[in-house]
């Protein structure tokens, strides 16, 4: 199995962060600035790009965010981008620390 990551998780790698971004019910200016750091490193199309800007205004349905599909070799990725958003503005939020918490355990599942 490769470990190299196709443009469809990097996408879902976005739509996690995004919602991590959204874990404390508004996305904070150095979160928003941390995302478009992210989006300047991959490749994205336009369609693409415009998709995860979306997600910064409006967080993804919960249902469409699945911790099981995430690659068992790209978990760590993941778990670091994660990091990343929520720390970004100085302070890791009650609620952003719950939701970390709880994507790991079933992560791990």
């Amino acid at each position: 199995m490769s470990n190299r990551i196709d443009r469809a998780t990097w996408l879902e790698l976005m739509k996690f962060v995004c919602t991590f971004a959204w874990a404390d019910l508004s996305v904070h200016p150095a979160e928003r600035s941390f995302v478009s750091r992210l989006l300047s490193r991959l490749d994205f199309d336009a369609e693409e790009e415009a998709q995860v800007r979306e997600w910064l205004r409006t967080p993804p349905p919960p249902e469409s965010v699945d911790p099981t599909r995430i690659p068992r070799a790209h978990r760590q990725l993941f778990l670091a981008a994660i990091d990343g958003v929520i720390s970004a503005d100085g302070q890791i939020s009650p609620e952003e620390r719950e939701s970390l918490a709880l994507l790991k355990e079933l992560m791990d599942a």
